[in-house]
């Protein structure tokens, strides 16, 4: 089965396969973020919400992805590692496959936490533990795969590290402008906030100085 064989990365999306299943991957991606998008956005009670969350949440950790390739080909070829830039990407589409089916797997969780009654901040906690354990789960993934990576360079183990501070860094942004992802019952639904193309680090910044300036 597709999924048992891509969370335990055997067959063909085993560590060091001859080539990478694209489609396979992508195809499995896209459907577990999307499941998990369209529970996610039921909290609002808006169909409207529901479709744009289900849009968002595939959006979100794909477009992340897309958009720190560039940069981590970049640096792998800086660093000496383009023969390896197969094998490097071998693991971080197979990692972001993991985290989709992680959930996709969480889905129910999240739908039996809706229908206890939880307010606003609670469905967001839920889906931060959601998010938050499945991007554990992806890099378990990516750590399996990078592990013959790293003993035969170890220089890989920088690319590693750049990979996971520059995913990050650009996810946040990334979720920061596609809000919202729930459904806030107090502002009408949208694809995008007015606010969204706003600076999510800036208005971090501003939001503690605010408070230190108390």
């Amino acid at each position: 089965m597709i999924v048992s064989e891509v969370l335990r990365s055997q067959g063909r999306f085993s560590v060091g396969a001859p080539r990478i299943p694209w489609l396979a991957l992508v195809a499995t991606f896209t459907a577990a973020t999307l499941v998990y998008g369209l529970v996610m956005g039921t909290w609002s009670g808006r169909s409207t919400q529901v479709l744009y969350s289900g849009l968002k949440a595939p959006l979100l950790l794909g477009g992340t992805t897309l958009i720190c390739l560039p940069n981590f080909y970049v640096l792998g070829a800086a660093l000496g590692l383009r023969d390896d830039l197969e094998a490097a990407l071998r693991g971080i589409v197979t990692a972001q496959a993991t985290v989709g089916l992680a959930l996709a797997a969480a889905a129910p969780l999240t739908g039996f936490v809706y229908l206890s009654g939880c307010g606003y901040a609670g469905a967001t906690l839920s889906n931060g533990v959601a998010f938050l354990a499945a991007t554990l789960a992806g890099q378990w993934t990516l750590a399996r795969h990078y592990r013959p990576l790293i003993e035969g360079n170890p220089r890989h183990r920088v690319a590693l590290v750049a990979w996971v501070m520059l995913y990050q860094f650009v996810a946040i942004q990334l979720a920061w402008s596609l809000r919202p992802f729930i459904g806030d019952p107090g502002v009408a639904t949208t694809f995008l906030r007015p606010e969204s193309w706003t600076n999510a680090y800036v208005d971090a910044a501003e939001a503690m100085r605010l408070v230190l300036g108390r």
